[in-house]
């Protein structure tokens, strides 16, 4: 059992609807500093919303969700970093790299405050561990996906939140990004930093987290990555996906 002090973000009966949708139903888990969760399920599982909801950009329809102690729309600005996947993002928007991951430090300003030295380093330190300071100058609509991604990851390493939600960054992308991300991802659970992610991707599961979910609106399976893959209770979630025809789509429950 975690004591207080190492919970990062605790559900008790957390349940989130779209209208008459319901997108999560009853979810109970315990997040701890220093630890990576992956969340996996098919389209429409709710994993998205899962996200969302820790983030504090969705409100839970019953049931309650802390992080650190608090709601996460109580938490100072900057304490929780959220990155969406990559088609969810305006590409269209006038900035080069640097400005898309110094806005990571913005939370972190105060009212018409210059960027420091800090901030630059940070920045700086950022772009470097996503291996992306090269790029520093370049547009983000001229980027691969690959390096899409990793911008949008250095900006919230930027921020230096407390609790870091990534949502299947590795979707689409090349092999090095992949590994850029995965290092990233292990040194920063390392130094303590709390990381949850939804992914698709489980060849490497056991590398990425040390606990794995597996979410279809509830969980069906919690625990040792290895362990729960061993149960097939992703697989037949999967396998019953593929018979019955089952996708659900996150957007479109939202729009409904």
């Amino acid at each position: 059992m975690s004591s207080e002090s190492e919970v990062a973000v605790r559900t008790a009966g957390l349940s989130v609807h779209y209208g008459r949708i319901a997108a999560l139903e009853n979810v109970d888990f315990v997040v701890t500093k220093g630890s990576a969760l992956g969340i996996v399920g098919p389209n429409g599982s709710g994993k998205s919303t899962l996200l969302k909801t820790i983030a504090g950009l969705k409100a839970p329809s019953s049931g309650t969700i802390e992080v650190f102690g608090a709601s996460p729309r109580a938490l100072a600005p900057g304490t929780i970093a959220y990155v969406p996947q990559v088609e969810a993002v305006d590409w269209t928007f006038p900035a080069n790299v640097y400005d898309v991951v110094a806005m990571g430090r913005f939370p972190r300003l105060r009212a018409l405050a210059r960027f420091s030295r800090r901030d630059r380093e940070v920045v700086n330190e950022a772009l470097d561990a996503l291996r992306i300071g090269d790029l520093r100058d370049r547009h983000i609509s001229q980027l691969s996906g690959g390096q899409q991604q990793r911008a949008f990851v250095a900006r919230a390493v930027a921020q230096e939140p407390g609790l870091l939600l990534l949502d299947e960054p590795t979707t689409g992308v090349d092999a090095a990004t992949e590994d850029a991300l995965l290092a990233l991802v292990r040194r920063l659970v390392a130094g303590g930093l709390p990381v949850v992610m939804t992914t698709h991707d489980l060849e490497r599961a056991g590398e990425w987290f040390d606990r794995l979910m597996v979410l279809d609106r509830r969980i069906l399976a919690i625990g040792d990555p290895d362990d729960v893959l061993a149960s097939g209770a992703y697989a037949g979630i999967r396998e019953h996906v593929h018979t019955h025809g089952h996708l659900r789509s996150d957007r479109a429950a939202e729009h409904s």
